[in-house]
């Protein structure tokens, strides 16, 4: 997009949080005071007490329990999302109506239709609408992305992801949350957790064009699926598969992308390294996380709002990313 020239204060981009929780504290929160250019100005909660009490700890200086008094703050040029993905929609499309700019934490809403409203809305406003898929800002997925593009396995034939975790203590306690409520969270962990996943292999990979999954409740613990199986095939002819399985007797997190001369195997979420494989023997290259996991990812959406220098994860992007998951779960 174009840099945009009318940002009351130039040079600086303000931005406000909905739903300071858990993910703000200190995945994505502190990056936002930190990153060049951009300021944190106002968070949200409803529960006013912890509201207040994250504007404290973390020096912001003002706070609101009411999502639509944030938005209308004259001193907020962009509002962050981070409420759970019911909301997401609304609360977007508020935002556009109130013309300022947007990023909304993955998945995108609960399902592609709501995010085809969400892109038509900031498109109409001739605003961005960003989501915080952030792993294609991540230093090691970068320098798996340059191997990929450097021919350095060869042409990539087929990439497989597993996933799998035991079952957790909350799980196992019956005791209701958010992330297995469907009518919440637009599905289970699978929503939660492979999103991830899926979005950053269309960024190293491009569009996927045909899916199937098949899913299920094998231990029962909540409404959502605990089980899920998919193939896919990408608009270059290469072909994916993947399980996630959240009631497993271990974890495990494992990526691998075959070539015609070569293979990369890595993890989408755990801190192991790179390994590249080829005829001349095995590379591993170790790239840790930042501290705050989002700050590469939110300073390339600061410098895209003040330079128009592009941002890997849009509205358009997260769309296709929830269009996979819809098929996979049968819902589209």
């Amino acid at each position: 997009m174009k840099p945009l020239k009318n940002l009351p204060v130039p040079g600086l981009v303000r931005w406000g949080i909905l739903g300071c929780g858990n993910v703000t504290e200190l995945k994505s929160g502190p990056a936002f005071a930190k990153v060049a250019g951009s300021a944190l100005v106002a968070v949200m909660r409803r529960d006013a007490a912890k509201a207040a009490d994250y504007a404290r700890r973390h020096q912001v200086a003002r706070w609101y329990s009411d999502a639509d008094a944030l938005i209308a703050d004259a001193d907020v040029d962009a509002v962050y999302i981070a409420t759970p993905p019911a909301s997401h929609k609304e609360l977007a499309l508020k935002v556009a109506a109130a013309g300022k700019l947007c990023c909304v934490e993955k998945p995108m809403a609960l399902n592609a239709a709501e995010c085809a409203e969400m892109v038509q809305a900031f498109e109409k406003r001739g605003l961005p609408l960003y989501v915080a898929y952030y792993r294609r800002s991540l230093p090691r997925f970068l320098q798996l992305k340059a191997w990929l593009e450097q021919g350095r396995i060869g042409e990539v034939r087929q990439v497989h992801w597993n996933f799998s975790r035991m079952a957790s203590a909350q799980d196992l306690s019956g005791q209701a949350h958010w992330r297995v409520d469907p009518a919440v969270a637009g599905g289970g962990y699978f929503v939660d957790l492979a999103s991830h996943g899926l979005d950053l292999l269309m960024y190293l990979l491009g569009d996927i064009a045909e899916v199937k999954g098949f899913t299920a409740r094998q231990q029962g613990l909540y409404q959502a699926e605990d089980a899920v199986t998919a193939i896919w095939r990408f608009q270059s002819g290469v072909l994916g598969s993947g399980y996630w399985n959240f009631v497993s007797a271990a974890r495990q997190d494992h990526l691998s992308f075959i070539g015609s001369q070569g293979r990369i195997d890595c993890a989408v979420f755990d801190d192991l390294p790179l390994k590249l494989t080829t005829a001349e023997g095995t590379q591993e290259l170790h790239m840790a996380h930042p501290e705050h996991i989002q700050q590469p990812h939110i300073a390339t959406m600061v410098q895209d709002i003040l330079q128009g220098s592009g941002h890997p994860s849009t509205g358009a992007t997260a769309l296709r990313t929830n269009w996979v998951m819809d098929r996979i779960l049968a819902q589209a």
